[in-house]
């Protein structure tokens, strides 16, 4: 059997995060104290569910979709200022979306997500001197 494709939305709670995927007929879902611990028990339960059809999967085959309050609180090493002036938008309005206070429509998330990668692409390029 080939490996289904898993993509597990997680989302910030109040105390940790939470995960989930709908994989055909089955309802997968875990939690955790901190991304790490989710990701442990994301692969516990996705392999769980597909013990009896042999298929192991590893962190770096499941997709985790992100909303984007989750991502910034993971990646808090993002600055709302740098990110702000890079996609030219308000400071305080991303700090708001960063922070879940608003939640920003399709259009002004895809804008801060490619904002994201491109600054991903720019430090990626820089060549460092040992």
């Amino acid at each position: 059997m080939k490996k289904p494709k898993i993509i597990m939305t997680v989302i910030k709670e109040e105390s940790g995060y939470s995960a989930n995927a709908q994989v055909k007929d089955m309802f997968i879902g875990t939690q955790g104290e901190d991304m790490d611990e989710l990701k442990n028990n994301i692969v516990d339960v996705v392999n769980l569910t597909f013990t009896d059809k042999g298929l192991i999967y590893e962190i770096n085959e499941i997709t985790l979709k992100l909303d984007l309050q989750s991502f910034f609180d993971f990646y808090k090493v993002i600055n709302a200022k740098a990110l702000s002036e890079k996609i030219k938008m308000d400071k305080k309005l991303l700090s708001q979306y960063m922070n879940g206070e608003k939640i920003p429509s399709a259009t002004q998330t895809k804008r801060i997500f490619t904002g994201v990668q491109q600054m991903g692409k720019e430090l990626a390029s820089i060549q460092y001197f040992l």
